[in-house]
């Protein structure tokens, strides 16, 4: 039996499942969107721009959502810690997609009040470019 059988009852749901599973990974939840992503890529590598769209889209909303949340929270004097983007700003984004630290830039952008559209913007190039990084190396 193939092994990715199972995970996918289709390309329409195998795309939904895509979209879903890249916001998720990209809130404070864990997630693997790049193992969904590269396992519905090998099964319909006709899909491909379709996958990587819709990974793109859903992994920014999730980060924009962390991103929300965040300016919901009071703002004392900034730690040490997020200073550092402060002084980079919106561009530092870029780094969104990276594992761990994040989740933390998403939310330390929305907790600065940096401006939502450019960080949207830098959040979208860097995760588009991991996700064209992994279907680049998908068999």
């Amino acid at each position: 039996m193939d092994f990715l059988a199972w995970l996918d009852p289709g390309p329409g749901a195998g795309l939904g499942a895509v979209l879903l599973v890249s916001f998720l990974s990209a809130t404070l939840l864990p997630g693997g969107s790049e193992l969904v992503f590269a396992g519905f890529l090998a099964r319909h590598p006709e899909q491909l721009g379709w996958a990587w769209l819709l990974a793109t889209l859903g992994n920014t909303a999730g980060g924009m959502s962390t991103y929300a949340l965040a300016r919901l929270v009071p703002r004392p004097q900034a730690p040490d810690k997020v200073r550092w983007l402060q002084r980079h700003g919106a561009p530092a984004l870029i780094l969104a997609w990276a594992p761990v630290i994040g989740d933390a830039l998403c939310a330390a952008a929305g907790w600065l009040r940096l401006g939502w559209l450019p960080c949207m913007l830098w959040m979208a190039l860097g995760k588009a470019a991991r996700y064209g990084v992994v279907a680049w190396l998908t068999p």
